[in-house]
């Protein structure tokens, strides 16, 4: 099957992806306008918010043709797809002959058209010792058919790979040696692993916003002095009165990036390198992206959390349950229905060792969906997952995020835990659409045959709307879990 038009189709997927995503963003954001005005009272939007309403309408009706005209697009390209894998189903069948006349079937002599077997493939070299074997004794015996075998590897590589730019590939980096396991048949690439990141779990449950076209900062308008009220104290007296005011609250616009200096070599003559390294830059990117939000000084959640100590002799599920009842009690006393507590974020060993947990008691009011007589429920979502890793008594979700610091704060290094609970509705988020941005720029190095990977984005966040909204766990209570 040509790989020109599973690239296609793997191109208009993501086209259609950004399309939907622009879309949901379009429409999240004129909510957020009308929700807005609800909560301030208003039953009439500003004329700036009239304006803004317009501009997200068309952009949401005009998303919708897009959208339209991208699944129309996907469904002829899919329907080619289809007849290409007939075609190649039917060049590859090993044609029978029947002589009716004689009334008897006969095996004919003809040729069975299909495609010549590869020279190292899963079949007969499912390891790859052959292919390595051939390399060594290529170079250490000048192995002749070693040679020959590895010289039709090449070649069947360039007519297998030439629609997807073999020919083409548009100080310190990185050369052919540090991928030497990449140059090699493709079916061999499958076993690459990847390295490990902590990705985004918090992140991912933030609400999230576009963020503006232009300018450093957002700028959001935070009541701090609100009207009042009280009881008339006799007829036609005056009534309470006192100037509303708002405070400013400016987010700054921040930039994650990473980058990646690759040789011509490594790119052209290996397999599947540049993809390597590009899924690796996102995954950084998302990584500090998401531990930007948890950890950063002054703004990050970790530093804007209302402290509690949780101190106990011995960490228990049964002494961490009410600590994280009564964090939940003061995130919905300080947000008072503008915001409903719903998550609890912490490290995974964090969780694995509360599920490890036994006890004797158990909570004194049910939680739909949490069986009787246990301490919540485990929901075995994978890291990184769009669900809850489970679902505590007390209703309250459960993210894991090996960006949790486990440092400790003042326990000079026993390696504490820290507990988070609030609400993800309040966790604003604010991203391009096509975040991240990758760039292949080959000018900047071409002297010394370099290529520079580049992925990078914007993005701006806040947690500081409502004063206590977060709440955090802390303390001897939250020491390594051993074993864990």
């Amino acid at each position: 099957m040509s790989n020109d038009i599973k690239t296609l189709i793997a191109q208009t997927e993501v086209e259609l992806e950004a399309a939907e995503q622009r879309m949901r963003r379009a429409k999240a954001e004129g909510l957020l306008i009308v929700d807005d005005a609800r909560k301030d009272g208003r039953t009439d939007l500003t004329d700036a918010e009239k304006q803004r309403s317009d501009e997200l309408f068309q952009a949401f009706e005009m998303g919708k043709a897009q959208v339209a005209g991208i699944k129309d697009k996907l469904a002829r390209a899919r329907k080619i797809q289809s007849q290409e894998s007939e075609i190649d189903a039917a060049l590859n069948a090993t044609p029978i002959a029947t002589d009716a006349a004689r009334g008897e079937s006969a095996r004919t002599a003809s040729v069975s058209i299909g495609r010549e077997a590869r020279t190292y493939s899963k079949e007969t070299d499912p390891h790859g010792k052959m292919f390595f074997g051939d390399v060594i004794n290529q170079f250490v015996s000048n192995d002749v058919r070693a040679a020959d075998r590895l010289g039709r590897h090449i070649r069947e590589e360039q007519v297998e790979r030439s629609s997807e730019g073999w020919q083409k590939r548009s100080s310190s980096g990185v050369g052919t040696g540090a991928f030497s396991g990449l140059t090699v048949p493709q079916y061999l690439l499958d076993m690459v692993a990847p390295a490990i990141a902590n990705m985004r779990p918090f992140a991912d449950k933030a609400n999230k916003h576009p963020l503006p076209d232009s300018g450093m900062s957002v700028n959001i308008s935070r009541i701090t002095t609100a009207s009042t009220a009280a009881l008339q104290s006799s007829e036609l007296a005056s009534v309470s009165y006192t100037d509303m005011d708002d405070t400013l609250l400016t987010i700054t616009v921040q930039t994650a990036a990473g980058q990646q200096l690759v040789s011509r070599q490594a790119i052209e003559r290996g397999s599947g390198i540049e993809d390597v390294i590009l899924q690796d830059l996102m995954k950084r990117y998302n990584t500090v992206v998401d531990s930007t939000l948890i950890t950063q000084g002054t703004t990050g959640l970790s530093a804007i959390a209302n402290n509690t100590d949780l101190t106990t002799g011995q960490a228990s599920a049964t002494a961490m349950y009410p600590a994280i009842v009564g964090a939940v009690s003061q995130s919905a006393t300080a947000t008072r229905g503008y915001a409903t507590p719903d998550f609890c974020l912490m490290h995974p060993r964090r969780w694995y060792w509360l599920q490890s947990q036994l006890v004797s008691t158990w909570p004194a009011f049910g939680q739909p969906g949490i069986a009787p007589r246990n301490m919540g429920q485990s929901n075995s979502a994978d890291y990184d997952s769009a669900g809850w890793a489970g679902m505590l008594p007390c209703g309250v979700g459960v993210i894991t995020d090996a960006n949790v610091t486990t440092a400790g704060t003042a326990d000079s290094g026993t390696g504490e835990d820290e507990i988070y609970v609030g609400s993800t509705s309040e966790v604003h988020l604010w991203e391009d659409a096509g975040a991240p941005v990758f760039i292949r720029a080959e000018q900047p190095s071409v002297a010394s045959l370099g290529v520079n990977l580049v992925v990078y984005g914007y993005f701006a966040y806040t947690m500081q709307r409502y004063t206590n909204a977060y709440q955090k766990l802390t303390g001897s209570g939250l020491v390594a879990p051993s074993g864990f």
